[in-house]
């Protein structure tokens, strides 16, 4: 198996190739972790099927999505059905989803605290600030005892809709991708599970709280209306898809992400 660095440094190589104008060059959007990593392995598989893919690496999950609805990228891979469709809600956009792969468990991490028990009284938290993963922090922090939300079956709950909050928890709601960054000024950060790898924390060993398996929140291909009847889309979803996809997921993340397929 490659080190991380290596299959990184092999997706961010894909954007310097295929020149303009070639139709069968694919652009995918996507977040670097695991993300890039996952289409740098399945690049030499769409090679096989005549499509040059290439990866555009970003580190939001804003601009994936406007470049591909403004047609500067061919499709993304970096976010769950809940976020997209408060996406399209709230930006007019009309993206859709193609095909889900994986899932990344949403997790609850701590400098300070090593069980979600020894979490104190008044203790920081700190939560993705958009609606989707904002809720997805908070149904975590429900199962694991700390509130109670109004719907407890509400993926789009926010803190409005805490009902009870017996430890009188303070939240502080920021940008997902500098929840990492924070980690050591709060005392719990629910973390998106790619943005946890690339941060080398371990999922499985370092979350205080995680979601399980049976997590809703699948990582899906997403494109314009229509996107997925394009050839180069279809094989890339094969490739996705294929038993060569799931062993690389199951080797290298190690139950961290799970194969959606």
């Amino acid at each position: 198996m490659l080190p991380r660095r290596t299959l990184l440094a092999a997706a961010l190589l894909l954007a310097a190739c295929g020149g303009k104008g070639d139709p069968n060059r694919l652009t995918v959007a996507a977040t670097a972790v695991p993300h890039a990593e996952i289409l740098a392995q399945v690049k030499p598989l769409l090679a096989k099927e005549g499509v040059d893919l290439e990866v555009r690496v970003f580190n939001d999950y804003v601009q994936p999505n406007l470049q591909v609805d403004q047609g500067q990228i061919d499709v993304n891979y970096f976010q769950t059905k809940p976020y997209l469709d408060q996406f399209n809600k709230e930006r007019g956009t009309k993206l859709v989803p193609i095909a889900g792969v994986h899932v990344e468990p949403l997790g609850a991490y701590s400098r300070r605290w090593k069980a979600i028990t020894d979490v104190p009284a008044g203790a920081s938290v700190a939560i993705p600030n958009e609606p989707s993963n904002g809720g997805r922090a908070l149904l975590v922090l429900q199962k694991a005892g700390l509130i109670r939300l109004k719907d407890p079956a509400n993926p789009l709950s926010t803190i409005g809709d805490i009902v009870q909050n017996p430890r009188k928890l303070h939240f502080r709601e920021l940008e997902a991708a500098t929840l990492p960054r924070v980690l050591g000024e709060v005392d719990l950060a629910l973390i998106n599970t790619n943005y946890a790898l690339d941060a080398k924390l371990n999922p499985t060993r370092d979350a205080l709280a995680i979601e399980d398996r049976d997590s809703p929140y699948v990582n899906v291909v997403v494109g314009r209306p229509g996107a997925g009847d394009d050839p180069r889309v279809r094989k890339l979803v094969a490739a996705l898809h294929s038993p060569q996809t799931r062993a690389f997921i199951e080797r290298t993340y190690k139950g961290a992400v799970l194969p959606a397929f």
